[in-house]
């Protein structure tokens, strides 16, 4: 059934001669404190940028805006003007559903999440479905049960998703709609957590989520088209343009190519098809999508290899320092990977494998070489998403196979104590090792993992720079040899996601051609202390010379 057209073709008619009279306009913001990375490396200043068809036609000087007498001139009123910020790893709709759904995100007690979600029950029918928790912030910080979530709610299914997504949390009427006993079997990659008389407690890891998730009801896709309006609201606030989303299935898939037709989608989006879904074969067989005004395009594969390290699922070489004889859990094997990369390389797609343990980077870049050497695609720009854990020896072959480091930078910050207790000394010795990655000649797209962390950009940057949280701990930062200059951490977060997503020359920079997404922020990014990095706000977001975004009516431009 085709989505939903909420703009009737009359008004949608409106629209595009409404937008296509704006595009043309030649715009001048003027008195802006304005920095852009170029793709030749420096960052380059100006005052005065010169927007036509959307585009960016010059910067420069404060007299530049002389020479376009006919324009629309924009004071920008002294204010910081950025590139449009690039997100190069993020759930959309999953960040539209966690808007809507149950939030426990920094509860720090399973009190606190089961008061949560006692209010949250009185005004929901149906499933309850939310996310967010993480038992590492608790007292006890061991995995919760059903029957802690059966207090509050005991008549109706209750999912819960672990804050990194590789876990979820039921209680016992979900077990019950789906079947599960102590006899039920984890499937290969996944593991169901049982009490000491070998019963399921409630908490399913990896692939053993799906035992529950499949009885969960499917979203429309009024519901998809309804959370990415959400995202994309709430990615523009931020000061993100473009975003990559990291796995989507096939009701994802046409409502964003329905949404991209309609030419109503509120950011610009790098989807990648998700390796695991069913209808991967049929989504390839399509072929590469991409719309004229760079607003989508659909050209990778996300593939899974382990899970996640608060869960203890990441893939680890050697035992976890704070459970013996656990490895964590590999979702393929080396063979299945190598088949997923084969299937995507041979339709011209890119893989972009989920790796977080030191083991499953070892597996990926195995499987990768190894199909380079069969097939080719060696100049897909695949990614290792996350590249969190991985082995000194194992680092420079991402440089020699040409795979991109896709990293997200407030994983450290908010992994750091975690992982000294996970980890031993050894197994941190590549982790997280942002300036290692770039040294070698590396390129690095930032992101955030949103909705797993917070998707305000400027988080990020402020955790690439200074490895501190937000009351500047540790001194100097956590395994500091790894921190990114400001300079690095901006391009990072602009020209690194365009390259990764094979748009370094229409996006990610303000250079002569580029879409004109841009940002202005009431900081100045490179001056101000280190530590008010985060606490930036954007006051305006542009996407090709439109802008789609405000903070306040009446500070800069109406």
């Amino acid at each position: 059934m085709p989505l939903k057209k909420i703009i009737k073709p009359l008004i949608l008619a409106s629209l595009c001669a409404s937008s296509s009279y704006t595009l043309a306009q030649t715009k001048v913001i003027y008195n802006a404190n304005g920095y852009t990375p170029l793709y030749k490396g420096e960052v380059k200043q100006f005052s005065t940028l010169v927007i036509k068809n959307g585009k960016v036609v010059k910067l420069g000087s404060e007299t530049l805006k002389d020479s376009y007498p006919d324009a629309k001139l924009i004071d920008a009123h002294g204010n910081t003007l950025l590139p449009g910020l690039i997100d190069a790893h993020g759930h959309v709709i999953g960040l539209g559903d966690n808007l809507s759904q149950l939030d426990v995100r920094g509860a720090t007690s399973v009190d606190e999440v089961t008061n949560k979600l006692k209010v949250f029950a009185d005004n929901k029918q149906g499933w309850i479905i939310g996310r967010g928790w993480n038992q590492e912030l608790w007292a006890d910080t061991r995995f919760p049960t059903a029957k802690d979530l059966d207090k509050v709610v005991s008549d109706r299914p209750v999912v819960l998703s672990r804050v990194d997504s590789h876990a979820i949390w039921a209680n016992s009427k979900a077990l019950e709609l789906a079947g599960i006993t102590a006899q039920t079997k984890a499937p290969e990659g996944g593991e169901i957590i049982k009490d000491e008389f070998d019963n399921p407690t409630g908490i399913f890891v990896d692939k053993a989520e799906s035992l529950i998730t499949q009885h969960m009801p499917a979203p429309s896709k009024q519901d998809i088209s309804d959370s990415l309006d959400a995202a994309g609201k709430h990615l523009l606030s931020l000061g993100i343009t473009s975003t990559h989303d990291a796995g989507i299935d096939k009701a994802t898939w046409e409502v964003y190519k329905e949404r991209s037709e309609l030419g109503n989608l509120p950011v610009r989006i790098v989807a990648m098809l998700s390796g695991a879904s069913p209808d991967l074969n049929t989504m390839l067989k399509a072929g590469r999508y991409q719309d004229a005004n760079s607003f989508m395009s659909i050209r990778s594969v996300k593939v899974y290899a382990d899970g996640a390290l608060g869960s203890r699922g990441a893939a680890l070489i050697e035992d976890y320092a704070d459970r013996t004889g656990h490895h964590g859990l590999m979702l393929e094997t080396q063979e299945k990977l190598e088949a997923l990369f084969t299937q995507s390389f041979k339709r011209g797609f890119s893989a972009h494998t989920h790796a977080i343990g030191d083991k499953a980077n070892k597996v990926v870049l195995d499987a990768y070489e190894k199909v380079f050497k069969k097939t080719g695609g060696i100049l897909l720009r695949n990614r290792i998403e996350h590249a969190q854990i991985v082995t000194l020896e194992d680092i420079p072959r991402f440089k020699k196979l040409k795979i991109i480091p896709s990293m997200q930078p407030v994983h450290a910050t908010s992994d750091m104590h975690m992982a000294e207790q996970r980890l031993t000394e050894k197994q941190l010795s590549g982790a997280y090792a942002w300036q290692s990655f770039l040294q070698q000649g590396s390129i690095i797209a930032a992101g955030s993992d949103y909705p797993v962390e917070l998707a305000n950009p400027f988080y990020g940057l402020y955790s690439a720079i200074t490895r501190m949280d937000h009351n500047q701990l540790p001194k100097n930062g956590w395994r500091a040899s790894e921190v990114l200059s400001r300079e690095d951490a901006l391009r990072a977060f602009t020209l690194g996601g365009a390259y990764a997503a094979h748009q370094e020359f229409k996006i990610g920079s303000l250079e002569q051609g580029k879409w004109a997404d841009f940002i202005l922020i009431d900081k100045d990014y490179f001056k101000i202390p280190v530590d008010e990095i985060y606490e930036t706000n954007v006051l305006q977001t542009w996407i090709a010379g439109i802008k789609r975004y405000e903070k306040e009516k009446n500070i800069i431009d109406k």
